[in-house]
């Protein structure tokens, strides 16, 4: 797969690395919805980005909308609980995000998603991952992102103002507290250049 990613200035670390969580902030959202960020925890994240992008086996999905059948505007690949990630350092990352989130989550992250952005054509559409028991219960839903930075939105599902974070260059964002439920979250289409990203979303079992 041809990927055209634009490093970053910031990222030009020799080795994958991860940072420490220690510095991790969290923004109360509202309706016990929180979301917690880091800027940067993964450096040498572009080396990531270009491994994945060309190994990962990439899956193109059609899914019923209304009356029509429509290409998923995302590639995607999937990691169940048993399945070894595609690399080293995303085992790490969930082992790390399970030790510090396991006595406020209760569980560890067990599977993982990814999302491949080829550019600002290729979207995800306001949702909660509210398959599972993320429709009754509070969870987490840890967010790594690997390649050039896209707007990650959220907005109350009762209204009101939407938050924007844009994620990428190894940016971390964990979802947390009723955020699957009360909230939604988006990566929207845009006209502006944009370039390829790869989203891996950590999840505990029962979670979608």
């Amino acid at each position: 797969m041809s990927t055209h990613l634009q490093g970053s200035l910031f990222d030009q670390a020799d080795q994958l690395g991860l940072g420490s969580l220690d510095g991790i902030h969290r923004t109360e959202l509202g309706h016990g919805a929180w979301i917690d960020v880091l800027p940067g925890w993964l450096s040498g994240s572009d080396t990531l980005f270009e491994q994945l992008a060309a190994e990962v086996p990439w899956r193109a999905e059609r899914r019923k909308m209304y009356d029509h059948v429509v290409d998923v505007p995302r590639l995607l690949a999937f990691y169940d609980a048993d399945d070894p990630l595609p690399h080293p350092v995303l085992t790490e990352a969930r082992d790390a995000l399970s030790a510090h989130y396991g006595d406020e989550l209760g569980e560890p992250f067990t599977t993982a998603g990814l999302c491949h952005y080829r550019d600002g054509r290729d979207s995800v559409a306001w949702h909660g991952d509210r398959i599972g028991r993320g429709a009754r219960e509070d969870t987490m839903v840890a967010i790594l992102s690997v390649g050039s930075p896209r707007d990650l939105l959220l907005r109350p599902m009762r209204g009101g103002d939407s938050v924007r974070r844009p994620l990428g260059h190894g940016d971390l964002i964990v979802m947390g507290g009723s955020c699957q439920r009360t909230w939604e979250h988006s990566i929207p289409k845009t006209t502006r250049a944009a370039g390829p990203r790869i989203s891996v979303q950590f999840r505990p079992a029962g979670v979608h």
